[in-house]
């Protein structure tokens, strides 16, 4: 779940004292997907870096352990927490354990969110690396693919050290961060994070 009442409160930034954004570097544009494009595009991340009110940095985690391009890969056996602790593991559609090289690009990420004291992830959601909200539960290309509620490993590496994930669909939280970053954007009260549409509700069966 999203932390609205974090965004809230964060500071109103300025040009010589910019907010520190991480941001997985497939939604700034960076071909670093696991076929070596960008994943598409997604606006709602590429808006933050017209911004001199933010200072991005830009990292993949699934780059940094396993090159690109690259297979595939998927959470098996619980999500990207149950990861860390040894619960689950990561499977490439092949059938390779890249556990440890996940958890190894997590560390990097942490590592690189502590160095530069960040305030806000932006992270690529349904990632097995980096999403917060929705994960997939196996290999996505199987018949009948799986969601589950959950984040990635590299999120939730973040999350479980305190850092506060939004994923580039979560328009309502992006909302109140475009309105800290551009003190002339009026915040759309209409937009909705990714756990409050009606596919997430429905799928998940929540009322």
């Amino acid at each position: 779940m999203t932390d609205r009442a974090y965004l809230i409160q964060l500071r109103t930034p300025t040009k010589d004292n910019p907010l520190r954004i991480l941001m997985s570097a497939c939604l700034s544009g960076i071909a670093c997907g696991y076929d070596s494009t960008a994943n598409g595009e997604y606006p709602t991340a590429l808006k933050i870096l017209q911004y001199d009110t933010v200072k991005v940095i830009k990292f993949c985690p699934e780059d940094f352990s396993f090159g690109t391009p690259r297979e595939m890969c998927d959470i098996h056996g619980g999500t990207g927490l149950d990861v860390l602790e040894g619960k689950a593991k990561v499977l490439t559609e092949s059938g390779k354990d890249w556990t440890e090289g996940m958890i190894k690009a997590s560390e990097k990420m942490l590592q690189i969110a502590k160095k530069e004291n960040i305030e806000l992830a932006v992270l690529m959601d349904i990632s097995a690396a980096c999403g917060s909200q929705v994960i997939y539960d196996g290999n996505r290309f199987s018949e009948n693919k799986v969601y589950q509620i959950g984040a990635g490993v590299a999120a939730a590496q973040l999350i479980r050290n305190g850092f506060k994930v939004i994923s580039q669909r979560d328009y309502a939280s992006l909302e109140i961060l475009y309105s800290k970053i551009d003190l002339n954007h009026p915040i759309d009260h209409s937009k909705k994070d990714h756990h409050e549409i009606d596919w997430y509700k429905t799928y998940f069966n929540i009322s």
